[in-house]
């Protein structure tokens, strides 16, 4: 999983003081959520963002995915109910 996120999201404190962005852009992270949450398609996205690939939105939303979904031992990392 590691190997996937080093190919689709860069932190880097000289890109945007290392807020999270799409690998070889300065497109946040988080653009991609607010788009989602607003009801718009990864597909709408893509069309404002060009310099994201779609293999790259699929890989950090199967991130969040793993995230949320995966059971982690570490409960420093869980979310509260």
């Amino acid at each position: 999983m590691a190997k996937n996120r080093s190919t689709a999201i860069n932190t880097n404190p000289e890109i945007l003081n290392g807020t999270p962005v799409f690998m070889g852009t300065r497109v946040p992270i988080k653009n991609l959520f607010d788009f989602l949450e607003a009801g718009r398609t990864i597909e709408f996205f893509i069309q404002q963002f060009p310099s994201v690939k779609k293999s790259q939105v699929i890989t950090v939303l199967t991130l969040a995915e793993h995230l949320i979904v995966t059971p982690n031992e570490d409960s420093s990392r869980r979310v509260p109910a």
